[in-house]
């Protein structure tokens, strides 16, 4: 298979390449040059990056294939640009064993449409009392543990697992919330919380396993990765780590880049998320943290519910929004539309940082690695109406979104076209 993409801007962040250019596709990857035989695709006033990548999906298989299967969740990651995804553990059973992961990868390999990574658990069962086997899993393929959904919230057990997870070539992914603070929270704490008489969530019950687990993965030399970052004063901490030396990094999804608690004022449970959707001037120093590389990761956290389960009472509904089909555009009108970053820096943030991380072959067009790209028109709205989840739990429902994903390959293989 052959394919010539020409006239096409493209934006690779891990070539410092943004130009006119074509691109060449041969047996799968990128190549210097096409027989004359090759497919030619025209993708003039268009932009073509690295397939993006998402190291924070829930695909919801095995276990609760109503809201979500491998099938369903990565053909919306196709539709959304994503190549590459990393799936939470928090399946049922939880990926904590052999046998699960064993499971998961022939479901992957019988039905993914894009690439799916494998996250296993911290702890097992998720119940941050004793650690997964990490290298039993580590040699099926694993590329990071988490108990995200959960916290492990022993700074003894989350030490040891840093420990652990270090000798594998492994890091520590980690859903930052502190348990006794949020037990019966809805929703942010602060004026509008109070407003709506619905239980406060309050930012510290991030920023202290924030500071816990930057300060454990200085002590154990290992590398800590926070997951959708929330609150200022954790930015705040984050930056401080890094200039001190420590290897942290961390991620904001979409949602927390774009909304704030007031959006909850008419208790729609499609605005209720983990963690809360926090005030504007949180939202301003998540946007801040971008812009001068303390967050380096745009990640979706793609949580799926079926329509029942959210039309509920607020206090009864799940936490959670779908992401994968919404991030691209979300993120493009937040960042790149009002001016806070580049249309190169949202590529690297949603592609090439995060694929170096996870050190996976992805988020590059350098020649020779895996033609997985995206092409999109930046200028072009369109009406957000279907999704292919199985779930619809999203706040841009019906709504108008800038910045359009048009075709989506792998491998060289178109997966999605617009």
């Amino acid at each position: 298979m052959e394919l010539i993409v020409k006239n096409a801007r493209v934006i690779d962040p891990s070539q410092n390449l943004d130009e006119v250019r074509d691109i060449c596709v041969r047996d799968g990857r990128f190549a210097p040059s096409v027989s004359g035989k090759a497919e030619v695709l025209d993708a003039s006033g268009k932009v073509l990056a690295p397939g993006f990548v998402d190291m924070h999906v829930h695909l919801r298989e095995p276990g609760q294939t109503s809201k979500e299967t491998i099938a369903s969740g990565t053909a919306a990651a196709a539709a959304g640009g994503y190549t590459s995804i990393v799936a939470m553990p928090n399946t049922s059973p939880a990926a904590d064993s052999p046998s699960t992961i064993r499971l998961i990868n022939d479901i992957i390999s019988e039905s993914a449409k894009v690439r799916v990574y494998q996250s296993a658990c911290i702890t097992e069962g998720r119940k941050g009392e004793k650690l997964a086997p990490y290298g039993s899993l580590k040699n099926l393929g694993i590329v990071a543990l988490t108990d995200d959904g959960s916290c492990v919230q022993s700074a003894e057990i989350m030490r040891n697992a840093m420990v652990y997870a270090k000798t594998f070539g492994l890091f520590i992914m980690d859903h930052c919330q502190e348990a006794t603070l949020t037990a019966t929270s809805q929703m942010n704490e602060g004026l509008m919380s109070a407003k709506l008489g619905l239980a406060g969530w309050p930012a510290a019950a991030e920023d202290m396993i924030v500071a816990r687990d930057i300060i454990l993965a200085h002590y154990a030399g290992a590398h800590i990765h926070l997951q959708h970052i929330s609150s200022a004063l954790s930015v705040d901490i984050i930056r401080d780590a890094k200039r001190r030396g420590t290897s942290v990094s961390a991620e904001a999804t979409p949602h927390h880049i774009s909304l704030s608690d007031e959006c909850l004022a008419d208790y729609d449970t499609n605005f209720k998320m983990c963690p809360p959707l926090r005030s504007k001037s949180d939202m301003d120093a998540i946007i801040a943290g971008i812009q001068d590389g303390t967050i380096e990761v745009i990640a979706t956290d793609h949580a799926p519910h079926s329509i029942d389960e959210k039309d509920n009472a607020f206090d009864g509904a799940p936490f959670g929004i779908t992401g994968l089909e919404t991030a691209f555009p979300v993120c493009y009108q937040a960042l790149v539309m009002n001016g806070k970053i580049s249309l190169p820096k949202l590529v690297s943030l949603m592609s090439t940082r995060p694929a170096e991380l996870l050190k996976i072959e992805a988020g590059t067009l350098k020649l020779g690695a895996p033609a997985d790209f995206v092409i999109f028109d930046e200028n072009a709205e369109y009406l957000f109406d279907k999704t292919f989840s199985l779930s619809s739990n999203s706040p841009w429902l019906g709504k108008r979104l800038r910045g359009r994903i048009l075709k989506t390959y792998v491998g060289g293989s178109e997966v999605f076209s617009a």
